[in-house]
């Protein structure tokens, strides 16, 4: 197997099973990040005109250009609809769901499933922001997080099949 240095440590050529950056194409801009900014109250980290960061919890969400990403990858920047992406915070109870609900619908967003439980134990509802990508709010019992709100892992879903 090849080996390469990262961070002054020998690992293999396989690629670490870690995300830094989940960036999200938008036509426009100065829409998404009043959104994500004054609806959901996230704060950026860094932008500039072409591109805005925000520090999750352990890597960056940002919002750049639909155009000049999908030039960048080198795919077609056309299409709309579903995007086969949902995006999910995931908190600790069904009330902190609730809560977040009253939060977000006071403030107009567009919500596009109310709270609603689900066969394994689970609740959830689903919004979208301003160019439609759909968010999730879930409270899943079988995602338990630290004290940070951080996922530490995923139980055995065997039972549920």
């Amino acid at each position: 197997m090849l080996q390469r240095r990262v961070c002054n440590r020998q690992i293999d050529s396989k690629m670490d099973q870690r995300l830094s950056v989940i960036t999200l194409g938008t036509d426009d801009l100065a829409a998404m990040k009043q959104f994500y900014s004054e609806k959901l109250g996230w704060q950026s980290v860094a932008e500039n005109k072409d591109i805005v960061f925000y520090k999750m919890n352990g890597f960056l969400f940002s919002l750049f250009d639909r155009t000049s990403l999908a030039t960048g990858v080198g795919v077609a920047a056309t299409g709309n609809g579903f995007r086969s992406l949902v995006v999910s915070c995931n908190v600790p109870s069904k009330q902190d769901v609730d809560a977040l609900f009253g939060e977000l619908k006071a403030k107009g967003v567009n919500i596009l499933k109310e709270p609603q439980d689900t066969p394994f134990g689970g609740y959830f509802f689903c919004f979208a922001d301003v160019e439609n990508n759909v968010l999730e709010v879930a409270y899943n019992p079988y995602i338990p997080l630290d004290e940070s709100g951080n996922v530490i892992t995923h139980k055995n879903i065997d039972n549920l099949a």
